[in-house]
């Protein structure tokens, strides 16, 4: 599976983002996904995951009400829609597949995902 996450930039305080993650390599609509990110200085955290048929998502609690996942099964592209952005929110982006379990109902272990996309850096300003 190779991942390709993209929609990163600068955004003010208060502005949205829109984050694109394609995928290929293996039939995605079988797996679930997540995203990730990592701010400077600290470790990578869960941000949300959504399961094989879109069905199912769970975010953590510091994105929860603000962030929206999505997925596209027949663009085999998952979205993270980012609104009323903070400055802490300011991270590399990482978008995941969880292809260990068929039809898998996603998780907020980064251990549990086997694939990995490169990133996407936002940034929020103040």
């Amino acid at each position: 599976v190779q991942l390709q996450a993209s929609g990163g930039g600068l955004v003010q305080a208060g502005g949205s983002l829109r984050l694109s993650c394609a995928a290929s390599g293996r039939t995605f609509s079988s797996y679930a996904m997540g995203w990730f990110r990592q701010a400077p200085g600290k470790e990578r955290e869960f941000v949300a995951t959504i399961n094989w048929s879109g069905g199912s998502t769970f975010y953590a609690d510091s994105v929860k009400g603000r962030f929206t996942i999505s997925r596209d099964n027949a663009k085999n592209t998952v979205y993270l829609q980012m609104n009323s952005l903070k400055p802490e929110d300011t991270a590399v982006y990482y978008c995941a597949a969880d292809t260990y379990g068929v039809l898998g109902s996603g998780s907020d272990n980064e251990y549990e995902y086997d694939y990995w996309g490169p990133g996407t850096q936002v940034t929020v300003s103040s």
